[in-house]
C-alpha cells in the first residue's frame, strides 16, 4: 500500500504561512517601523547571555506565556525571534491566530544563532551577580 501522508514537516507548513525575514531585513524592517515591538521567546537564561537591542523577553516556555503576549498592544508591529526560529514560528502563528493581524507579525530566520554571525547590534550577555 502507498504511503500518502504529507512528507512536509508541520513547522514547515506553518512557516509558509508567515513574513519570513533574514537577520538583515528584520533589522532594516524594525529600523523604519515607528511602532515596533521585538519580541525574544528564549527563556530568561537564553535572554541573558545577549539579545536584540530593546527587545522584550516573553519566555516560549512560560505560564504567562499568552497572558503576556495578549496584553501586546493591537497597533504595533511585532518582531519576533528565538535562538534557531521554531519557537518564533510557533509564537508567530499562535498569534495570528489570536487576532494578531499577520500582516504585522515578522519571524525571524535562523534565530539569535544566526544573528550572532552576521554584524548587527546586540546588548551583550548580562554579567550575573554570584551566588553564594
Amino acid at each position: 500500500m502507498e504511503d500518502k501522508s504529507c512528507k512536509t514537516p508541520r513547522w514547515r507548513l506553518l512557516k509558509a504561512q508567515l513574513n519570513n525575514l533574514s537577520p538583515e531585513d528584520f533589522w532594516r524592517r524594525i529600523l523604519r517601523s515607528p511602532r515596533s515591538i521585538i519580541v525574544d521567546v528564549r527563556t530568561p537564561k537564553e535572554y541573558l547571555a545577549g539579545h536584540l537591542p530593546e527587545a522584550i523577553n516573553v519566555n516560549y516556555f512560560g505560564e504567562e506565556f499568552w497572558d503576556r503576549i495578549s496584553e501586546l498592544p493591537p497597533d504595533a508591529e511585532y518582531f519576533i525571534y528565538c535562538r534557531s526560529g521554531r519557537r518564533s514560528i510557533r509564537t508567530a502563528t499562535l498569534m495570528r491566530n489570536g487576532g494578531f493581524d499577520n500582516r504585522h507579525i515578522f519571524n525571524m530566520e535562523g534565530g539569535w544563532n544566526e544573528w550572532k554571525l552576521l554584524d548587527l547590534p546586540i546588548v551583550p550577555a548580562i554579567d550575573q551577580l554570584p551566588t553564594e
